[in-house]
């Protein structure tokens, strides 16, 4: 596990794709919680960086579903949901750990990154964000009740009943 010392508090995590048809958990801690700024991490993200945390390949289960790859160097593939494009995991198949993309944990509160790397590809105007004017509450908006009203985002709670190591 890279930088194998700084890990999470947890010791159970689960995740999976937007639509539901990828899902994992995670039953050990992860390690190197980090945000990544490189041009490849941002273009696998459709962002301007990838948070990603390693788990052993031990600890780590599919619960429902497979994911699609991409291997976006000779060294790294990427795995991403097939149905909704969901981004999930930074994988060196030779490593003994797998990250996952911590975007994609039910609670992606619960792990807090504790470094960030490759920050020559960081945007200049991050330090600005926090000064940006703050659009009201969703709940305000009659456009966000609609879209509320028929998610069809899968929710963030059903892992748990799926055994570790299941496939279906």
């Amino acid at each position: 596990m890279a930088r194998g010392a700084q890990v999470t508090a947890g010791t159970s995590h689960s995740g999976g794709c937007q639509c539901g048809a990828v899902r994992y958990r995670a039953a050990g801690e992860l390690g190197y919680p980090h945000i990544c700024h490189c041009r490849m991490c941002q273009k696998a993200a459709g962002n301007y960086f990838l948070p990603l945390g390693a788990v052993m390949r031990t600890d780590f289960a599919l619960t429902r579903g497979k994911p699609k790859w991409f291997r976006s160097s000779d060294l790294v593939r990427r795995g991403f949901c097939g149905d909704c494009g969901t981004p999930l995991f930074y994988d060196i198949p030779s490593a003994e750990s797998v990250n996952i993309t911590l975007g994609s944990l039910d609670d992606p509160d619960a792990v807090r990154p504790v470094m960030q790397s490759n920050t020559g590809r960081k945007m200049s105007w991050f330090h600005a964000l926090d000064a940006l004017p703050v659009e009201p509450d969703a709940g305000s908006s009659e456009r966000e009740e609609a879209i509320a009203a028929s998610n069809h985002q899968h929710p963030d709670h059903d892992t748990n009943h799926w055994p570790l190591g299941a496939q279906t």
